[in-house]
């Protein structure tokens, strides 16, 4: 199984952004953070030669469920979507969620699937 998602878009990194976060929206998923590596380890004075944008979101009514059921859970939580330059292309994509339950609790793979299908499809409706 591979346990990472990801697609190639034509758009800039910015509408690439914007257009995830968009329909991450419209699927039932809200931006927590947004966080561009590139920017912060240059406020450190380093560099890396790509952008790389992690945005953690969450559906709140998912989160709270599986919070009450397992608080420990909340170790995987919130779901990271990823952004990114690579080789003068740019990518949107995912760690699965499946690929993380079984590292906490594999009694929510069900719930992981539903939440991997519907974050895949709000790439896929953005590329």
């Amino acid at each position: 199984m591979d346990s990472i998602y990801k697609v190639q878009t034509r758009k800039s990194l910015e509408g690439a952004v914007e257009d995830v976060k968009t329909k991450l929206l419209e699927n039932g998923f809200g931006t927590l953070f947004e966080l561009n590596f590139k920017d912060k380890v240059k406020e450190k004075g380093l560099e890396i030669n790509d952008n790389f944008i992690l945005l953690e979101v969450c559906n709140p009514y998912i989160a709270s469920k599986i919070l009450q059921e397992n608080i420990e859970v909340g170790y995987i939580l919130p779901c990271k979507v990823v952004v990114y330059e690579k080789e003068g292309n740019n990518y949107i994509g995912l760690i699965k969620p499946t690929a993380l339950v079984d590292l906490v609790d594999p009694s929510f793979r069900d719930m992981a699937n539903q939440v991997e299908a519907i974050l895949m499809k709000s790439i896929d409706e953005s590329i």
